[in-house]
């Protein structure tokens, strides 16, 4: 059994919002804009740390890959690569999780 990755995902959701029509959900969701994608992936942020309280093994691997999937939506409707992210966390590896943080401008 090969491993599915979230560069799969990100590869499916490519070709879902690349084909079109009504049976893709991915395709639905990027016609309603960035804004309507960003509302969902706070509703499944919230119901991740719902189900996280709760100590919900189950429902929080299933929210988490809600999760997952809203946020690369989000980001293919705001065209963001996803290696574009994995960039921005290898810089953040070159320090402390605290230095980091600590080295991001304050607004």
């Amino acid at each position: 059994m090969s491993r599915f990755t979230i560069h799969d995902l990100a590869a499916t959701i490519d070709a879902r919002a690349a084909s079109g029509g009504e049976a893709s959900y991915t395709r639905k969701l990027l016609d309603r804009g960035a804004e309507h994608c960003a509302k969902k992936l706070g509703e499944e942020a919230v119901e991740t740390v719902i189900a996280a309280v709760e100590n919900d093994r189950s429902h929080l691997i299933a929210e988490s890959a809600d999760l997952l999937f809203h946020l690369l939506v989000l980001l293919k409707a705001r065209g963001v690569k996803l290696e574009e992210v994995e960039a921005a966390l290898a810089q953040r590896t070159s320090m402390s999780g605290l230095e980091e943080k600590a080295s991001r401008k304050r607004d």
